[in-house]
């Protein structure tokens, strides 16, 4: 009815106003988004700009500065993992997990804090832990310190503030790891660790106990070719099977002995034990489970390992910043000296009841028998 009141020239200029009104609202709405980002992006600038200007600073006054700037570095890198992973080929996949190391390791190194650690590969020597601690610090989310500093067995009178002085730098979203295989061993050192803190998590990697104790046996010969033979050391009487468990070699094998010493002072599922010998034949699945152990989101897989067959165990494959594989060194893989088969079944014998007790503690069978 309105309409048919209007004259055509009426009709025509309500149009127009409409048309008008429409695009004025459009060109505000345009401008109001392009504004915000530019906004956004100019704060961004701003902030790394700072950021560069006093990544060299020291003092209490710039703490707060440095976690702005560890948080700006890492959540680009977050936004650069988001835009990269859409092209989902496996070559892509892997250039980006050797950039997300490269940039992690960087940004602690920039912006993290020496923290006492909050995992440990506490043992078993000649078991695989170096395998273990090199496998495991490919993830970027994993800082760990290269050497043992052996500070819960010799130099546990240097304190704490001695310890962390040892760590490499993390984030707070970082696990800080080291490794020293004789702290399994050693008496006083699980009650050391639980004085330090009770959350902290436990690695313990074991072998077939006899493999273990001949593989001992073959380092220490490398290094003293004039010690006895591996019988004469792990018998006191050969001809009635006595053996020697006073012998280090043979000591460390017996298992459940030193677990009972641990659970006194850790829970079960503060544990975790890997397989020397799976270690060895499904790399990427043993290296899982540590992962789920440490709450780490599972990057390190089949893509990171290949076997070498001169060794005999897996290596890492070359990442795209090297030029080598990453083997273990020299010392790994080494013939073992041979062993009368006589002597691996008295061996056998001796762990075998030790072996099934510490089958039933931890709930695995390791099938050594």
């Amino acid at each position: 009815m309105a309409q048919r009141l209007l004259s055509p020239s009426n009709r025509s200029s309500a149009r127009l106003a409409f048309l008008l009104t429409v695009s004025l609202s459009c060109t505000y709405l345009c401008y109001s988004i392009l504004f915000c980002r530019s906004t956004v992006m100019t704060r961004r600038a701003y902030e790394g700009k700072k950021c560069q200007q006093n990544q060299n600073a020291a003092g209490k006054k710039l703490l707060g500065r440095a976690d702005v700037c560890a948080s700006l570095e890492v959540r680009t890198a977050a936004e650069e993992r988001g835009s990269g992973g859409q092209r989902g080929d496996a070559a892509s996949s892997g250039s980006l997990w050797v950039d997300t190391k490269l940039r992690n390791t960087s940004v602690a190194q920039k912006y993290g804090n020496k923290k006492l650690p909050n995992a440990l590969i506490v043992g078993v020597k000649k078991g695989g832990t170096r395998a273990v601690l090199e496998f495991i610090r490919i993830h970027p989310d994993v800082r760990a310190l290269g050497t043992e500093p052996h500070f819960f067995d010799r130099n546990y009178d240097r304190g704490l503030d001695w310890y962390r002085g040892l760590m490499p730098r993390t984030l707070d979203s970082q696990i800080t790891l080291e490794k020293t295989p004789s702290y399994f061993v050693t008496r006083e050192a699980p009650r050391r660790i639980a004085s330090m803190s009770q959350e902290t998590k436990l690695i313990v990697v074991v072998r077939n106990p006899v493999t273990r104790a001949i593989s001992d046996y073959t380092q220490t010969l490398s290094k003293k070719p004039d010690i006895p033979t591996f019988e004469d050391l792990a018998f006191k009487n050969r001809s009635l099977g006595l053996v020697d468990a006073s012998w280090n070699a043979i000591r460390i094998g017996m298992y459940i002995l030193h677990l009972e010493n641990w659970l006194q002072y850790f829970r079960p599922s503060q544990m975790h034990f890997v397989s020397g010998e799976r270690l060895i034949t499904d790399p990427a699945g043993e290296m899982g489970r540590v992962q789920d152990f440490l709450g780490l989101k599972r990057i390190i897989s089949e893509k990171h390992f290949y076997f070498n067959r001169t060794k005999g165990f897996p290596c890492l494959k070359k990442p795209e910043s090297s030029s080598q594989p990453r083997c273990l060194g020299k010392s790994k893989g080494r013939t073992h000296v041979q062993i009368e088969r006589e002597v691996i079944e008295q061996l056998r014998e001796f762990y075998r009841p030790f072996n099934i007790k510490f089958y039933e503690t931890v709930g695995q069978d390791f099938k050594w028998d």
